[in-house]
């Protein structure tokens, strides 16, 4: 399926599309070219594979073939470029970091921030693109004054805007979010039509390095030789039982505690400086609020407390929730009701109706969870 436009090329925007491979970035390229767009296929190469692992993965060596296949057969020129360094440094590198601190990090967020919206941006830039393009189940808006608005997509069980938090009014400007009005339905639909080669093609669920959802075995390489085990402790300190690995275990974690309890036990939070593990019952696991930091805010920062409503994490239902401005570009956060395992390393994401207000990467729950005494 290919629509004729009638648009001079000269008079044609130019869009760079980042193509995974997969069916919503492919679907995204036949859409801007059937709406008059100069497209080019751009696919980034990201992380080196071995013995095969992770050829499921969005950027996989299989997924930049079948990128090319469906520039081929849309007819759009198509370029890979070589993101590797840059990506184990900024990425890969922070994701180990994280868990070595004690938090459980987000690295799609990392990867969008750094990668998809800093240096594929700017790449786009340096081929003469007016826009950069991804199937990104968002929206982007304008309101009269000029000022951009991120905004959940329509299809609400695919909504990807809580990923996308970091995106600047500058940022926003040059992107574009075509599949932002569309179901996932509607979009595989579009891809039979347009009989695209991956129209069939299932999505990857995995962190794109981490085949098989395995970061233990990553973070062990990463870190091999490094003193990982301790203790797991209750609030007040005391010794329940033994860890390999502290980074094996994150808040609101059930299974794998190794622990016989009169009732069931649950991750409350690691402190790293001591590699212990600290569990508790399962109210426990309940906090007011939290505090931000490295808080972005789509417009301007509010200078008056914000009462919006907040995702501490992507499935998260919204939840009532007043915003505090703090120095630094930190933010308190106060829940209406109490909410359950929040997470230091994840994002904290507020909202206005559809629209993203700005968000900040979680520092700490309200309460303390340990309580320790000098001795």
């Amino acid at each position: 399926m290919k629509k004729e436009n009638n648009i001079p090329a000269h008079e044609r925007k130019r869009v760079v599309v980042a193509m995974s491979g997969g069916v919503d970035s492919s679907v995204t390229a036949a859409l801007l070219r059937d709406g008059g767009y100069d497209v080019i296929g751009l696919t980034m190469q990201l992380w080196e594979e071995k013995d095969g692992a992770g050829s499921r993965q969005c950027c996989s060596q299989a997924h930049v073939f079948d990128a090319g296949r469906v520039a081929n057969r849309l007819g759009i020129d198509f370029h890979v470029v070589d993101f590797r360094e840059e990506f184990r440094r900024l990425i890969v590198d922070d994701f180990v970091d994280e868990y070595f601190s004690g938090r459980t990090p987000n690295p799609c967020i990392r990867c969008n921030e750094k990668v998809k919206f800093g240096i594929l941006l700017e790449k786009a830039r340096e081929l003469g693109a007016d826009y950069l393009a991804t199937g990104h189940y968002a929206r982007i808006e304008r309101d009269g004054a000029g000022v951009f608005s991120l905004c959940k997509g329509r299809d609400k069980g695919k909504d990807q805007s809580y990923f996308l938090f970091t995106l600047t009014q500058d940022q926003m400007s040059r992107i574009l979010f075509p599949l932002g009005n569309l179901e996932k339905q509607e979009v595989r639909r579009l891809a039979e039509q347009y009989e695209l080669p991956v129209a069939a093609k299932s999505e990857s669920q995995d962190i794109c390095f981490v085949p098989d959802n395995d970061y233990a075995r990553l973070l062990e390489k990463e870190r091999s030789g490094a003193s990982m085990s301790g203790k797991i402790v209750d609030v007040t300190g005391k010794v329940l039982g033994s860890h390999d690995g502290y980074y094996r275990y994150t808040v609101g974690q059930r299974k794998g505690l190794g622990i016989a309890w009169p009732h069931p036990l649950y991750v409350l939070g690691v402190d790293e400086s001591r590699r212990e593990v600290i569990v508790g019952h399962r109210d426990e696991l309940y906090s007011d609020g939290l505090t931000a930091t490295g808080v972005n805010w789509s417009s301007s920062a509010p200078e008056v407390p914000l009462d919006v409503v907040c995702k501490i994490r992507y499935r998260h239902n919204p939840v009532a929730c007043t915003v505090y401005p703090l120095q630094g570009n930190r933010v308190e956060v106060r829940f209406a009701e109490r909410e359950k395992s929040v997470t230091p390393g994840q994002a904290v994401v507020f909202y206005d109706g559809d629209r993203v207000v700005g968000g900040g990467w979680i520092e700490k729950r309200a309460q303390v969870t340990r309580e320790t005494s000098e001795t």
